[in-house]
């Protein structure tokens, strides 16, 4: 984003429960950590903000760290505080392939509405659960799965964030909040290689990725 000073934060003090093997972002593929992972992916930004449980301690040079909070909004919070880009860009270290080319979209996004978020279609037939049966079939074509980054106008994340906390209201994600304030948030086209990990069978999945990833110059 030519001119403008863009801070990635990465919220990272997640237990990781439903993996069960300690915080996530400091479990390995391919031989690094999902952190490292995506520090790699943003190594390209003006700022770098990590949000770290406690205990932890990032001994990388140029990254700022702060501590997380009890949950990911609170994560954010301290975040956005210490951030010092005009845009900022949120992004779930469980996420950890960064594809280049699907961030730019965004970033282009951001520069022209304020707030974006990556989404990606989604692939499978939806239905409604009925009592543990196959319940009326939802039309896909209207939904997306929300990915990260998702992109702001850090004064406008800020601001939503301070109301939030004001109210004691928590959201899932940054694109929720900014959208309670009344703000329209962009979806933009994302990658399917961005996807979150979340369950132990994922991290089979991310460890074939990371393969590739190794082994081939990194998707623009």
């Amino acid at each position: 984003m030519p001119g403008v000073k863009v801070s990635v934060l990465l919220p990272a003090a997640g237990s990781g429960e439903r993996i069960g093997r300690g915080p996530k972002a400091f479990l390995e593929v391919g031989g690094k950590t999902l952190l490292d992972w995506a520090l790699e992916g943003f190594a390209w930004a003006d700022e770098l903000v990590v949000a770290l449980p406690p205990g932890r301690n990032l001994d990388v040079p140029g990254i700022k760290t702060v501590w997380g909070g009890k949950t990911r909004q609170q994560s954010v919070f301290n975040l956005v505080q210490a951030a010092t880009g005009e845009v900022v860009l949120v992004h779930d270290v469980a996420r950890p392939f960064v594809v280049r080319a699907a961030v730019e979209r965004l970033l282009d996004a951001v520069r022209g509405s304020g707030a974006a978020t990556l989404a990606v279609p989604v692939p499978d037939t939806l239905v409604q659960e009925a009592s543990g049966e196959y319940g009326a079939v939802i039309p896909r074509e209207h939904y997306r799965l929300v990915q990260t980054p998702q992109g702001f106008r850090r004064e406008l994340l800020w601001n939503a964030h301070q109301k939030a906390l004001a109210e004691g209201l928590e959201f899932t994600d940054d694109a929720q909040l900014v959208r309670w304030q009344g703000y329209p948030v962009a979806l933009v086209e994302g990658d399917r290689r961005m996807f979150k990990i979340t369950y132990p069978e994922d991290l089979l999945l991310a460890e074939g990725l990371a393969q590739v990833w190794s082994s081939s110059p990194r998707p623009r």
